[in-house]
């Protein structure tokens, strides 16, 4: 698979690199937080993190003053496995090189499948941060090539990802729907629980 770099035009209907904000104070404390060695582990919001001044500055410059929760996703990864949307942007910043596999909302099929030879792969550099639009696909990243794994910082709009105890039955989107403010397509060989639709056609994408 080719590996393209989030300065690359071909990022641009996905989201864009943010500039004006300086993270190194949220990657100083991202360092500290455990990268397991043979899984992933995410953590939606974080105190320390949240504590951070740089934190206020994203959710009063990024997000224009709305609750946001600041997470991390760490860990070793080299497969799609499925793919997420939410009504709202997400914003990663990565403490070292780590590879997105991303997709378009508007590639997802009515009956809500999703061919998996769709999904491209970009570069964040350690320290970029990157805005994923809510129409892009994605899920945890992966490692890239050299590293021995990835650390991530993830912004969101408060209750993001947070379980939900009543899941509606309305529309046919609702069995996409894994919790709060989350809708995902999984892949057969995905692990994503018994919970998770079955909708990625084609290989387990990997990296």
């Amino acid at each position: 698979m080719i590996i393209k770099s989030v300065f690359d035009k071909d990022f641009k209907k996905y989201g864009k690199v943010v500039e004006g904000i300086d993270c190194k104070e949220l990657l100083d404390v991202l360092a500290t937080k455990p990268m397991p060695a043979d899984a992933v582990v995410y953590v939606a919001g974080d105190a320390d993190l949240e504590a951070t001044k740089t934190a206020k500055e994203y959710q009063d410059s990024f997000y224009g003053g709305l609750p946001i929760q600041v997470g991390y996703c760490n860990g070793n990864n080299h497969l799609l496995n499925a793919v997420e949307y939410h009504r709202c942007s997400e914003v990663n910043i990565a403490l070292y090189d780590m590879i997105l596999l991303i997709g378009d909302q508007r590639d997802i099929e009515d009956d809500f499948t999703y061919d998996t030879s769709k999904i491209e792969a970009f570069k964040v550099p350690a320290g970029v941060a990157v805005e994923m639009y809510g129409t892009t696909l994605h899920y945890a990243p992966c490692t890239a090539e050299g590293q021995q794994g990835f650390r991530g910082i993830v912004i969101l709009p408060k209750g993001t990802n947070a379980d939900i105890t009543d899941y509606p039955d309305r529309t046919a989107e609702d069995k996409l729907l894994m919790a709060e403010n989350k809708w995902l397509i999984a892949h057969k060989d995905g692990g994503c629980g018994d919970r998770a639709f079955i909708g990625l056609k084609g290989v387990n994408v990997s990296v």
